[in-house]
């Protein structure tokens, strides 16, 4: 918040005011970046999980030095009165360690409540599993643990929308990771997608669908001001702060009015399926769709992901045609892009993921139930103990679901 970062200056600089933000980001470095960007230099904290069961954001509390919530959005005016009074001293004032100290149980504790299986897998999530009540968290969090525990929690409570929004923001994290799963992109769409059906009102919930979701469904577009921030840091001599996951596609993507078809394709590159297909699995692919259930008319977006398979020293051979992926929607389904070629690296081999998006209109008159559609990419990998180099096919299958308006 830029503006009351201007606006509190004075009072921080006196030393009468301390900012602490925290933000609601699947991916907190984005965040990082951006107040680097506008020089905000207050401590940050991070709830990707919304442990504050907060539906919307930006929220500005105003706490005394007591800990005291004096107001909540408050006006600047408000604000400065507020300021400009002294409180007196509450008759108690509680301990915050002993609050924390609720948040863990010993390792000998069974959970038996889903609130139980709900604080654990945040404990896992957040910081890791703890080997006993005293010794110190793990080096690094354990999405994989915390999923487990969030299931648990979940079959004890399948209502619970914030159970579900924890699972997907657990399987996203682990899709960012070293130890990713296939799948877990998908699985956290649709428990996000699930979340937000049990609580249509979640703001958190549904901005986290829209940050990958379609252009028809964007309020703005989520990260597109990467390339400007980076930009502006560099022209002052700084670095800019690196990013774990670099946004794309979807994530930079601008609002429609409107479904808006592309341009003409072309002609289709294999009709006839000649080219062999990627029997050796050098190239392994995952999809997901954005949300997984339409009604009629509805568009969803399609992220299809192509990575090299490490076991195979597989690597994409850039000196030769670029990857294209070429779509075959369902009849009368209507797509804005149905051939897309990737960009290629300037080196000539690398072993990078590939990201390819496009957008997917159900007809008006589409039946409700399962829709299962394919993709087919072609590529040039490198492979095998002799390195041997090929043009290859890989079959996408694809699939969603029409439901009922």
């Amino acid at each position: 918040m830029p503006g009351w970062h201007v606006f509190t200056r004075e009072w921080v600089q006196a030393g009468r005011l301390q900012v602490l933000g925290i933000v609601e980001e699947q991916h907190p470095d984005r965040a990082l970046l951006f107040m680097q960007w506008k020089r905000m230099e207050w401590p940050l904290l991070v709830d990707s999980i919304n442990r504050l069961g907060l539906k919307a954001v930006p929220i500005t509390v105003l706490l005394d030095e007591y800990g005291i919530v004096r107001a909540i959005n408050p006006s600047r005016e408000e604000f400065q009165r507020l300021m400009d009074r002294r409180f007196p001293p509450p008759p108690s004032i509680p301990d915050p360690a002993a609050a924390l100290a609720g948040e863990s149980a010993p390792a000998d504790t069974t959970p038996r409540t889903a609130l139980d299986w709900v604080r654990l897998g945040d404990l896992r999530l957040l910081w890791g599993d703890r080997p006993d009540a005293t010794g110190p968290h793990s080096s690094a969090p354990s999405p994989g643990r915390a999923i487990e525990a969030y299931e648990r929690a979940w079959a004890l409570a399948p209502d619970a929308g914030a159970i579900a929004f924890r699972l997907g923001v657990a399987h996203r994290q682990r899709h960012d990771s070293g130890d990713r799963q296939p799948g877990d992109f998908a699985a956290a769409v649709r428990w996000w997608s699930r979340a937000l059906a049990l609580d249509p009102n979640q703001y958190i919930w549904r901005r986290r669908l829209q940050q990958y979701g379609p252009r028809l469904d964007k309020p703005y577009p989520f990260y597109d001001w990467v390339p400007e921030a980076r930009e502006a840091i560099r022209r002052r001599g700084e670095t800019p702060r690196p990013l774990v996951v670099e946004p794309g596609g979807a994530e930079f993507a601008h609002p429609q009015k409107q479904f808006q078809p592309g341009p003409d394709p072309g002609r289709e590159p294999d009709p006839e399926g000649r080219i062999e297909r990627d029997q050796a699995g050098w190239i392994q692919a995952e999809t997901a769709v954005v949300p997984p259930q339409i009604h009629p008319g509805g568009v969803a977006r399609v992220h299809v992901i192509l990575r090299p398979n490490p076991a195979a020293g597989a690597h994409w051979n850039n000196e030769a045609e670029p990857l294209q992926l070429w779509v075959q929607p369902p009849p009368d389904w209507r797509v804005d892009l149905q051939r897309i070629k990737a960009p290629q690296p300037a080196a000539a081999v690398s072993d990078e993921v590939r990201h390819l998006e496009f957008e997917l209109r159900a007809p008006p008159t589409a039946s409700p139930g399962p829709v299962r559609f394919s993709a087919y990419a072609l590529y040039y990998v490198c492979g095998g103990p002799e390195g041997t180099c090929v043009y290859r096919r890989l079959d996408v299958p694809i699939a969603l679901e029409v439901t009922r308006p």
